[in-house]
């Protein structure tokens, strides 16, 4: 009975996700929160003297929509339902998308997971009919440039948490509380 529902119940393999890639390495950033883990597998791309964010002649030009990593779509598990900004998750596995939106970003979690991260013609891979939420998020600046893409999961106190994208110039994040 016990192996049945450990088998039932089994979560996705973190690394299942994760690609090797030197020039990108497969990255995981983990937070547990009343006893709930959320965990989000993605692959953190340098900037490598590039222009990243803010125009026509970046590798993400204003009014596309980011994978929010490099190669494999940006995976996120959570075992508790999320209220992102007002807007229910229930709990489950979805891919994490950003709409950049001149410096409006907007965070895209879908219900679509395990498509790589781009189509053929270089835009986000993903069925817009499966999002489950699009939720504006708060944007600032780092003190000094960020080198290689970090995103991070961190407890900010009770049921609290937040999901934060920092790369090159921008840091972009999203509060949520633990349903």
């Amino acid at each position: 009975m016990v192996a049945g529902l450990a088998v039932a119940s089994g979560q996705t393999d973190k690394k299942k996700f994760q690609t090797p890639n030197p020039q990108s390495p497969p990255m995981l950033a983990s937070v547990t929160i009343n006893g709930k883990e959320i965990w989000i597998s993605y692959h953190a791309p340098s900037v490598r003297g590039r222009k990243i964010f803010g125009g026509a002649d970046t590798l993400q030009p204003d009014d596309t929509v980011w994978r929010a990593g490099a190669d494999q779509a940006t995976f996120l598990h959570t075992d508790a339902g999320l209220d992102l900004s007002g807007t229910e998750v229930p709990p489950g596995e979805y891919t994490l998308f950003i709409d950049l939106d001149k410096g409006k970003w907007q965070l895209i979690v879908n219900k679509q997971t395990g498509q790589w991260g781009i189509k053929g013609d270089g835009k986000a891979n993903f069925d817009p009919s499966r999002n489950t939420a699009k939720v504006a998020m708060a944007m600032s600046k780092p003190p000094a440039p960020i080198e290689q893409y970090i995103l991070t999961l961190s407890g900010t106190g009770g049921s609290k948490g937040k999901m934060e994208f920092a790369w090159e110039n921008i840091i972009a994040s999203v509060p949520f509380t633990v349903k």
